[in-house]
């Protein structure tokens, strides 16, 4: 970074200046609980979006997507209903959305961006997301996060909330970056993740922050996985409302700092997916290393981690590496079987492709640990990813038995 250090801030999305949220209960979860976030830029921001590739398309990505071409102001989030495969009522329903949130802000409803999640194919309660919108226009304010947080969560056992600060040799603040994100299971990511929502005071071009939010999103929320499917609602939202005055382009000192800050809000996020990931025990750190290309070690990596037979093996504990390299040879990716060696933290379990006599209580040990360290090297380049994804447990089966309930 340079001139420049980074500086972890406990907060949420409020930590960006300019911006405030609010959480709030409009009836759409029968617990009670928080179900209709808002997030507010007090002056005109330029948003970038990364989304699904899931080919059924929920129709708030649809008006998002559409939406933030132009100058964004808010984003509305219900959270309980997906509003998915719901045609062209779905639609008018997310468009509706937007225009009430407009019309209680006294903005543009193309100002408004708008997001679901939840249970899919049910229609959006219009009378309830009304009340809750403007509920939460009157609970604005800049330390509503939390609570926004919280309101956008399914099955998420934990709100997850990061942020930062960029600051000068000096400890002058240059610039914000913060987020929250919501995701527990059906993560599997491509392009996006379940639902993440970020800000910064930077004034950058459009052009130039999607370019930014894409890379960060690929070393990200595209190296995680909890059960290998993809959502119909995954989105990634960054807003750049311009407060701090600081400007970003590729010509500037604070470009590499800027994307190093955005890597990091993003990661943190993607992790915190994982480690709350529904029933996970245990988060798998996989790093595939010695390879050709960044996309060889990436697919081999989600093929791995979204082995529900690797998953059981590591939720018991059992050093099984033999699942691991069925996982690795049943993708597309070429490489050569005869140079693979793996390693379970410290304990090498094959050599060259081939089994080795190891200390399994050792072993067994690793696999005991809240986060697994694996290792495979290919042995044939120079590049290395590392991705996250978790163990597969009984309670998953359980929560994902009764999600309707």
């Amino acid at each position: 970074m340079g001139s420049f250090a980074m500086k972890i801030v406990k907060e949420g999305i409020t930590a960006v200046p300019g911006i405030v949220a609010a959480g709030v209960h409009c009836g759409l979860k029968k617990n009670g609980d928080k179900d209709l976030a808002l997030i507010y830029s007090k002056e005109s921001s330029v948003a970038a979006g990364v989304f699904t590739r899931n080919k059924f398309k929920a129709p708030p990505l649809l008006v998002t997507a559409r939406h933030m071409a132009g100058p964004v102001r808010a984003v509305v989030v219900n959270s309980g209903i997906a509003n998915a495969c719901t045609g062209e009522q779905g639609l008018q329903d997310a468009l509706k959305t937007a225009e009430i949130a407009a019309d209680k802000l006294g903005i543009k409803k193309e100002e408004v961006l708008v997001a679901s999640t939840g249970v899919i194919g049910f229609y959006l309660p219009m009378e309830k997301i009304a009340f809750g919108i403007g509920k939460a226009v009157s609970e604005l304010s800049a330390g509503g996060g939390k609570e926004a947080a919280s309101a956008i969560t399914t099955t998420d056992t934990v709100s997850k909330e990061s942020a930062c600060r960029v600051e000068d040799s000096k400890g002058c603040s240059a610039f914000t970056i913060a987020g929250m994100a919501k995701g527990s299971g059906m993560i599997c990511p491509d392009m996006a993740t379940m639902l993440a929502f970020l800000a910064t005071d930077v004034k950058i071009k459009k052009e130039l922050l999607q370019k930014a939010l894409a890379k960060a999103a690929d070393y990200s929320f595209n190296l995680i996985t909890v059960d290998g499917d993809t959502s119909t609602n995954d989105m990634v939202l960054l807003l750049a409302n311009g407060v701090s005055g600081v400007e970003i382009t590729e010509d500037s000192p604070l470009w590499e700092a800027f994307n190093q800050a955005l890597l990091h809000v993003c990661r943190d996020l993607s992790y915190q997916i994982v480690a709350d990931g529904e029933g996970a025990t245990k988060v798998i750190k996989l790093t595939v290393k010695g390879a050709p290309d960044y996309r060889t070690a990436r697919k081999l990596a989600r093929a791995i981690l979204n082995s529900s037979l690797v998953r059981t093996a590591f939720f018991g504990e059992d050093a099984n590496w033999g699942r691991i390299i069925t996982a690795m040879g049943y993708t597309d990716v070429e490489f050569y079987p005869e140079r693979v060696n793996i390693f379970l933290g410290p304990v090498q379990v094959t050599a060259s492709g081939k089994g080795l006599v190891f200390d399994e209580l050792q072993a067994k040990q690793v696999l005991m640990q809240p986060e697994i360290p694996v290792l495979i090297d290919l042995n044939m380049g120079a590049k290395e990813v590392t991705a996250w994804g978790c163990d597969l447990s009984y309670e998953y089966v359980k929560i994902n038995s009764a999600y309707r309930s």
